[in-house]
């Protein structure tokens, strides 16, 4: 079954009584990578957290040797080092492929797939399989939406927007009362985006938690796009005239 007819059927399914999508599987998402830039960067390491109402049942992890160097910003982050990712990562071709088709089979089906900034994760590793001249996640899922992704910043940042401080995980998981356990870990950081999403759901129910997938997920195509023009308005305002801020969302 394609993504969209996923959705369809969970409009369908969402009648009276129905449980909230927070309740139900989600699949955390998380990479650490050599940088910052998706369309540049390379995977170091990758997550999968398969949850049922926040709760872990299953994660896989991958290691890889991402065939470049990585900067020691990036090995003081995550932790890993060259000689680690060069003796002990899988060939990145091989483990990017098992990642995509992972992550599409989930979407496949129909069940979310949750990340923190989810424009960053998708679309590096778009990048990284277009590098390696494999399908991308457009095409793995015959052409359809990559949907439905639940991206737990672009939640916060519309329901809570006028909230002042930092929106990094760590901060955003202290908002909601969730455990970061072992940040900048690609698995710990998976679960607590799926654990701020359940909290996101449960504490807006009318703006987030009872909405179907469907009209969520076109809700942060909306939300990520108002907040991208606003900062590129403010930008334009102030530090750099020429500045551009991609509105698109979940994938670039």
């Amino acid at each position: 079954m394609g993504t969209e007819g996923a959705l369809v059927m969970d409009e369908l399914d969402a009648g009276p009584g129905a449980a909230p999508w927070w309740r139900g599987p989600l699949v955390g998402f998380d990479l650490e990578t050599t940088g910052t830039e998706p369309a540049e960067s390379r995977i170091v390491t990758a997550a999968l957290v398969e949850a049922v109402g926040g709760v872990p049942v299953r994660t896989t992890r991958w290691l890889l040797d991402p065939g470049v160097p990585i900067p020691e910003q990036a090995r003081a982050i995550h932790g890993i080092s060259d000689e680690q990712a060069r003796t002990r990562g899988r060939p990145a071709a091989e483990a990017i492929e098992e990642i995509a088709a992972a992550l599409c089979e989930k979407l496949g089906r129909g069940t979310p797939v949750v990340a923190f900034n989810a424009p960053f994760d998708l679309s590096l590793l778009d990048a990284e399989l277009r590098r390696h001249q494999l399908a991308p996640l457009a095409e793995r899922l015959a052409g359809e939406l990559v949907a439905p992704v639940l991206d737990a910043l672009v939640i916060d940042r519309a329901v809570d927007r006028y909230r002042k401080g930092s929106r990094g995980l760590q901060r955003v998981c202290e908002v909601y009362g969730v455990e970061l356990a072992h940040a900048h870990d690609a698995a710990s950081d998976a679960l607590a985006a799926v654990r701020v999403a359940v909290a996101l759901g449960r504490r807006y129910p009318a703006e987030v938690g009872e909405l179907t997938l469907a009209a969520l997920h076109e809700q942060q195509v909306h939300w990520y796009r108002e907040w991208a023009e606003g900062l590129q308005s403010w930008l334009r305002a102030g530090k750099d005239p020429q500045a551009v801020v991609d509105a698109r969302w979940p994938l670039r």
